[in-house]
């Protein structure tokens, strides 16, 4: 019955105006353009771009990058952008979708020629950063945009154990502020750098009538970066990255939930690892809740399990191996998208398959806290073990309850071409995308 009525709404939903469709809370989506050049089923088409229009009320459109001498934006794929006229063919999709709103993202952790060249232009002074405004204001009008997306990569927290012996995380939290794990220490400096720099966009910005909207990418410290009352009149909205806590690449050894909604107790965990604490932050600094939009990955974090790992059936997880094999489609150690997930849970195709094509078994969350998990013990030669966390629809569809109780301003889905877009596993199309809107109704 549950299925048939939010198939009922969201029939309602696609035939109804444009401008009811776009009404309520934001829905931030995300379109990583490297999507669009993937092959087989992970090429992510216009085609599919314009169907995920229907429940986007902004698009961020990533990445774009800047030139470590000059400051200046650029295209990080001119071929594609310039040459092939991407930027254009997404943007002239606005003739068919007025009520959305498109931006380009700058930074995102694509930008990868000279990495520190971010905190560079904060220190580079008022003609850099001047170059830098100039050059991404004239980007974003000459390719018709609506406005840029900050998602500078800037010094993220150092990876620490998640399970480290009685205290140990309680430690490790209270000398993340008292200098022992600081990865930066000019953070006040480049926190009033940057905060100068959001003031300078904004007034160029809206001179041109021109959104600047912000990105806190994961494990970002928003408190050495972002002084959030006064780049609050300046910003139309900020998207906090809020998964990817825990990750194989930053957590080899150890798995556990990679974006729960609260903190999750007991092991030892760190308790900012979490939407609410995050989202909780930033409130605490009175930034205004209709600007805050919390962010979901459509993708899973994958480690590789081995014959001593241990509890694979109730995180945390020891003696993982590091990031599990690449998918098939996504082709990323580490990171299988939703429908990868979806397809290695049981179903008809799979009830007899071994080895990598075995089944996982698949652990819900009925508290709605903490996320999904599933996990394929390693067979006796240690080989196939696997364990995921990951966000599916339903867990997505939490949280978007969770923005509508909380009164934020809406959700930031990362990214489209991780979603189930073309209906591989249940038929669905955007089965993240569609769960998300229909909760935010």
């Amino acid at each position: 019955m549950r299925s048939l009525w939010l198939g009922l709404a969201l029939s309602c939903l696609l035939s109804a105006p444009l401008q009811v469709i776009a009404a309520g809370p934001n829905l931030i989506c995300y379109y990583d353009s490297r999507g669009f050049l993937r092959q087989g089923l992970a090429q992510f088409s216009l085609t599919d771009l314009k169907l995920a229009l229907q429940f986007c009320t902004h698009v961020i459109y990533g990445y774009a990058g800047i030139h470590p001498d000059t400051y200046e934006m650029q295209s990080l794929n001119q071929p594609l952008d310039y040459e092939r006229r991407h930027f254009a063919q997404v943007t002239d999709l606005k003739e068919t979708y007025p009520y959305v709103k498109f931006l380009l993202s700058v930074g995102g952790d694509r930008d990868l020629e000279q990495e520190e060249k971010y905190v560079k232009l904060l220190e580079a002074g008022v003609q850099s950063q001047r170059r830098f405004i100039e050059s991404a204001r004239d980007v974003v009008r000459r390719f018709n945009f609506d406005g840029l997306d900050l998602a500078f990569q800037l010094p993220r927290n150092k990876p620490r154990k998640v399970h480290s012996g009685t205290g140990a995380a309680w430690k490790s939290f209270k000398k993340l502020f008292t200098g022992d794990f600081i990865v930066d220490p000019n953070a006040d400096t480049h926190k009033s750098q940057m905060t100068e720099l959001i003031k300078e966009l904004s007034s160029a910005f809206k001179a041109n009538d021109l959104l600047l909207s912000l990105t806190v990418l994961p494990n970002v410290n928003s408190s050495w970066y972002f002084d959030a009352p006064a780049i609050a009149p300046k910003v139309d909205f900020v998207n906090l990255g809020t998964f990817d806590f825990v990750t194989p690449a930053r957590n080899p050894e150890e798995a556990d939930y990679s974006s729960p909604l609260y903190e999750v107790f007991g092991e030892n965990r760190l308790p900012h690892y979490n939407v609410n604490f995050q989202m909780e932050h930033w409130l605490l600094q009175r930034f205004p809740a209709n600007k805050l939009n919390i962010g979901v990955a459509s993708y899973g974090r994958a480690w590789k399990l081995t014959l001593d790992s241990d509890s694979v059936a109730q995180p945390v997880v020891s003696s993982t191996n590091g990031p599990a094999p690449a998918g098939l489609q996504t082709k990323t150690e580490g990171l299988f998208n939703w429908a990868e997930i979806c397809q290695l849970l049981p179903n008809p195709n799979n009830m007899n398959a071994k080895g990598a094509a075995e089944p996982i078994k698949r652990v819900a969350d009925p508290t709605k806290r903490y996320g999904s998990f599933a996990f394929r013990v390693a067979d006796s030669d240690g080989a196939h073990g696997l364990w995921i966390s990951y966000d599916d629809p339903d867990t997505a569809g939490s949280k978007a309850q969770y923005v509508r109780a909380k009164n934020l301003g809406g959700l930031a889905l990362f990214d489209l071409t991780l979603d189930d877009f073309r209906g591989q596993c249940t038929g669905d199309r955007f089965p993240m995308l569609r769960a998300i809107k229909f909760r935010l109704l």
